[in-house]
């Protein structure tokens, strides 16, 4: 009876209502698509850590606590490879060989970071970095090398020159002379000045043949938080399959301080929306006083009919919540439709320079979670409750013998 009395009362001035309400759906979509957005700059967060260190990485067990280089390797490496692919099929796997060297160009060396890897089968991008000049050499090219661009700087060289390689005390040639076919951008500039790229099978020749120090296992398909628990899936199944022998580790693990960002993006999401619902809240009480000053009479009369304070209150907060439930109903549902049109990506063109400069990924994937509609729904009947108390408590003081005086 009350929810019916309230929805009518509602909507007695419709115009200032439906303003109202559409003034709360505005926040709600505004809010939706504030946490999308939010969502969007995790994802690129999330693809920006999985493509410089994969989704899960596989080392040796214990390998954090082992100082020499042998130490670190998994061997064989292409059975070790066939058996991680096999457990992970939808997963390209990219077998890593890092290999401390001294790198020497024709007057000058420095001592270095070579990574060897597979480039991987699905053309996703990896920590090899952005490529500025040149190419990245073939899988089997065993004569060429890419370097780190402050590394070319610091050493002098160029495109086409020839650099040396001396990696002592390893299970390889050792000693290698190799051209530089390319350069790379890293967004670490002293990594960038520290670091060389090989072929997987060139490092191998070099320190270690038939091994490698981890895989990278990467999910070409999963671009989202919302899809990683396919990689905590995989991870287990991994961990089963391989024994105690190795360590699986997902991004969580090797990148806790991400996980902390990423942890406190909804809290710092929520905080600022509570502007906009503020907003709305002084709109609301806004039409709620209106509505009362209107009805002065009628409240008068409820009272006098005895009607005690939280009656009247209860019937204040009610259409005030009514109010905000219509708006965010409306403002959720336009929300929702136009997250779920951006879902499989967008780009702004012409920002590109602007993304790299921030390590953001140039494809954003907006996502919202169940929770976060929640919020934003909660939070607009927060606004309906907060905004009518004040209007509710001075109705209460109506007294009747006033009330029938009083000409609106």
């Amino acid at each position: 009876m009350m929810l019916a009395l309230a929805w009518r009362n509602v909507w007695r001035q419709r115009r200032r209502s439906a303003t109202t309400a559409a003034a709360v759906g505005l926040v709600v979509l505004i809010a939706i698509l504030f946490y999308s957005m939010g969502g969007a700059l995790t994802n690129s967060f999330y693809q920006d850590v999985t493509a410089r260190a994969g989704h899960i990485e596989v080392h040796v067990a214990g390998y954090r606590d082992a100082i020499d280089f042998r130490a670190r390797l998994l061997r064989p490496a292409g059975t070790l490879s066939a058996r991680v692919a096999g457990t992970a099929p939808a997963a390209d796997v990219v077998g890593v060989l890092d290999v401390p060297a001294l790198l020497a160009g024709a007057a000058r060396s420095r001592a270095v970071a070579v990574v060897g890897r597979d480039r991987s089968p699905s053309g996703a991008p990896d920590a090899a970095g952005e490529l500025v000049a040149g190419t990245y050499p073939g899988a089997e090219d065993q004569s060429a090398i890419v370097l780190g661009r402050a590394l070319a700087d610091a050493l002098k060289v160029n495109l086409g020159d020839v650099v040396s390689v001396y990696a002592p005390a390893t299970d390889g040639l050792g000693a290698a002379a190799y051209r530089v076919r390319g350069l790379v951008r890293l967004d670490d500039p002293t990594r960038e000045a520290a670091t060389a790229y090989l072929p997987l099978a060139a490092a191998q020749e070099l320190a270690a043949p038939d091994a490698v120090e981890r895989f990278d296992i990467h999910f070409p398909a999963v671009h989202t938080l919302r899809d990683d628990p396919t990689v905590a899936a995989a991870a287990s199944a991994l961990r089963r399959s391989l024994g105690p022998g190795y360590e699986v580790e997902t991004w969580r693990q090797l990148d806790p301080t991400m996980v902390a960002l990423v942890n406190a993006m909804d809290p710092v999401l929520y905080g600022m929306s509570l502007f906009f619902y503020v907003l709305a809240g002084l709109l609301v009480m806004n039409t709620v006083y209106l509505g009362l000053i209107e009805r002065v009479r009628e409240f008068g009369l409820v009272v006098a009919l005895g009607a005690r304070g939280a009656t009247v209150v209860r019937m204040i907060v009610t259409e005030s919540v009514l109010l905000c439930l219509s708006g965010a109903v409306l403002g959720g549902a336009a929300g929702l439709a136009a997250v779920a049109a951006l879902a499989p990506g967008f780009s702004i063109p012409g920002f590109e320079g602007l993304y790299a400069a921030l390590g953001i990924a140039p494809v954003l994937y907006p996502s919202v979670s169940p929770d976060q509609v929640a919020v934003a729904v909660l939070f607009a009947l927060a606004t309906g409750v907060l905004a009518a108390l004040w209007p509710a408590l001075l109705a209460t003081r109506i007294a009747p013998a006033e009330a029938m005086r009083h000409a609106a």
